[in-house]
C-alpha cells in the first residue's frame, strides 16, 4: 500500500493534476465518478492528447463530444451505447481485449497515469469500498500514478476484494448523489422459449455465469425451479437477485468460493444496491480473478451463458460488431467459454434469437458480414440456442454443424440457408 495523505479538495483542484498526453482511467459501469469526469471535460481546452480509458460506463459520456477532439480522446476497452457513435466516426478508439486480461495491461501495454474512481465513505479503519464495480477499477488504483476519488455516502459497501485505503488516494472530493439504476429488460415469448431451452442445459447444483438483457433475464426466470445453483459471473443483475432471494442460488455445491456469489460488477435496481451492501453472501473481485479461465474451470459443472449478434454455419460467433461497426467488445465471453469447457461437467452456451430487425434478417447466417469480429471461434463453440432449440456443435464436422444450425434457424430462412450451405459445399448438394 502506498502511504499518502489524501487531500480533500474541489473537483477543479483535483483534476488540475491531469497533464497533457497522460492516460486517465474512469471507473466503469454504474460507478462512474461523473463530477470528476465533468471537471475533466471542463478543463479539456487547456489540455492536449489526454487519453480517457474505460469499459462501458452508465450515464452521460461528455468526454466524447466532437468539440473535444485533440484535447480528450476515448479509448474503449468495451463500447457502450454512449460511446458507440464516437468509435464509429473514428473520434474514439477501440482496443480488443479479453476482460480478464485488462488488469495486466495496466502494468504493461496500457500504463495509467491517473485513475478516477468513486468510493464509499471510509470506515473506522480508513477503508473505502469500490461499490458496484471492482472489475478493472481496483487494478487501475494499484497501477495508476495518481488516484482521484469521488467519495459518496450512497455507494454500497460491497465485500470481497473491493477495499481501497485512504492512503492509496491522492485527491478526493465529497458528493452525495444516487447511483444509476437499471430497470430489468422485459422479455417476450421468443426469449421465454430460449430461456426454457437454456435452463434444460443447466443441472441442479451447477454454477452459472450470465449477463443482462432480455435473453439472460428469460434464462434466469426459467431457472426459478432449479435447486442449489451457484454463481461465478462478471455481472450480478436483478435476475440473479430474484433467484438468490428465493433460495435457488445458495452456492452449496460450488467447488470454489463455496456458499458465496462471486462477481466483479453489479447493475440494476435500488433493491439490488441494497442487497449487495455489506452482504457477506456476495463477494466482488477484480476481472483477473473472476474472468480467469483457470479459476473458472475449477468450478464443477460451470455453465457459461452468453449471447451473440450472428453465428455462421460453421459455428463462428460474432458478438462484438455489426460488420465493421464495433457494437460492444470481446468482454468476458471467451474467458468464460474457455473456463466452462474445461470444467468437469461444464457447458458453454451461446443463446440468441433466431432473427434480427423485427424478423427481417436471420442471425444464423451462411457467413459473417465482412469485417465482423469472431469472438468465440468455431474451435471453442459448444451449445447454440435459439427459440427453436439447442444444438451441440462440439466435435461436429462443418457439414454436421450446418445441418444442426439450420434446424434452429427461423423457418423463414431455412431454405435460403440450406441453399447457401450447398453452394459452400457444407452439405451435400443432393440434400433437400
Amino acid at each position: 500500500m502506498r502511504a499518502r495523505a489524501m487531500k480533500i479538495c474541489t473537483p477543479e483542484s483535483a483534476i488540475a493534476c491531469v497533464q497533457s498526453h497522460q492516460r486517465v482511467y474512469v471507473h466503469e459501469a454504474s460507478m462512474v465518478p461523473h463530477v470528476l469526469l465533468d471537471a475533466l471535460v471542463a478543463r479539456a481546452p487547456e489540455l492536449e492528447g489526454v487519453e480517457v480509458v474505460h469499459l462501458h460506463i452508465d450515464g452521460d459520456a461528455p468526454h466524447v463530444d466532437p468539440s473535444l477532439e485533440g484535447h480528450l480522446r476515448h479509448n474503449a476497452l468495451f463500447v457502450g451505447p454512449n460511446t458507440r457513435q464516437a468509435v464509429a466516426e473514428g473520434r474514439a478508439d477501440f482496443t480488443p481485449v479479453f476482460l480478464g486480461e485488462v488488469p495486466s495491461m495496466f502494468r504493461a501495454s496500457l500504463p495509467l497515469d491517473v485513475a478516477l474512481i468513486q468510493v464509499s465513505v471510509p470506515d473506522e479503519h480508513g477503508y473505502c469500498r469500490l461499490g458496484l464495480s471492482v472489475a478493472c477499477a481496483l487494478p487501475a488504483v494499484e497501477a495508476a500514478k495518481v488516484v482521484i476519488a469521488q467519495i459518496n455516502p450512497q455507494v454500497p459497501r460491497t465485500l470481497g476484494n473491493s477495499a481501497v485505503h485512504v492512503n492509496e488516494i491522492d485527491f478526493a472530493i465529497e458528493v452525495d448523489r444516487p447511483l444509476p439504476q437499471m430497470t430489468p429488460a422485459a422479455f417476450g415469448t421468443t426469449e421465454e422459449a430460449i430461456g426454457a431451452h437454456v435452463a434444460g442445459l443447466v443441472p441442479n447444483g451447477a454454477t452459472i455465469q450470465v449477463g443482462i438483457g432480455k435473453v439472460p433475464n428469460a434464462v434466469l426466470d426459467a431457472l426459478s425451479r432449479h435447486e442449489g445453483l451457484g454463481v461465478h459471473t462478471e455481472m450480478f443483475s436483478d435476475g440473479l437477485l430474484a433467484l438468490a432471494t428465493n433460495g435457488v442460488i445458495n452456492g452449496h455445491h460450488k467447488t470454489r468460493f463455496e456458499r458465496r456469489v462471486v462477481t466483479s460488477f453489479a447493475a440494476g435496481s435500488k433493491a439490488l444496491h441494497a442487497f449487495v451492501h455489506e452482504n457477506p453472501f456476495v463477494e466482488f473481485h477484480p476481472s483477473h480473478v473472476v474472468n480467469d479461465p483457470n479459476e473458472i474451470k475449477k468450478q464443477h459443472q460451470m455453465v457459461a451463458i452468453n449471447s451473440a449478434l450472428q453465428v455462421d454455419l460453421t459455428g463462428q460467433v460474432c458478438a462484438d460488431s455489426v460488420g465493421e461497426r464495433i457494437y460492444s467488445g470481446i468482454g468476458g465471453q471467451m474467458d468464460f467459454v474457455q473456463g466452462a469447457l474445461r470444467s468437469p461437467g461444464g457447458a458453454a452456451v451461446i443463446a440468441l434469437p433466431s432473427t434480427a430487425r423485427h424478423g427481417q434478417a436471420s442471425r444464423i447466417v451462411p457467413r459473417l458480414q465482412p469485417g465482423a469480429g469472431v469472438v468465440t471461434t468455431r474451435g471453442h463453440v459448444q451449445w447454440v440456442v435459439t427459440e427453436y432449440g439447442a444444438v451441440n456443435l462440439r466435435g461436429r464436422s462443418l457439414r454436421e454443424r450446418a445441418e444442426l444450425l439450420i434446424e434452429v434457424a427461423h423457418p423463414d430462412f431455412r431454405a435460403e440457408l440450406r441453399q447457401a450451405a450447398k453452394t459452400r459445399r457444407l452439405i451435400d448438394v443432393g440434400c433437400r
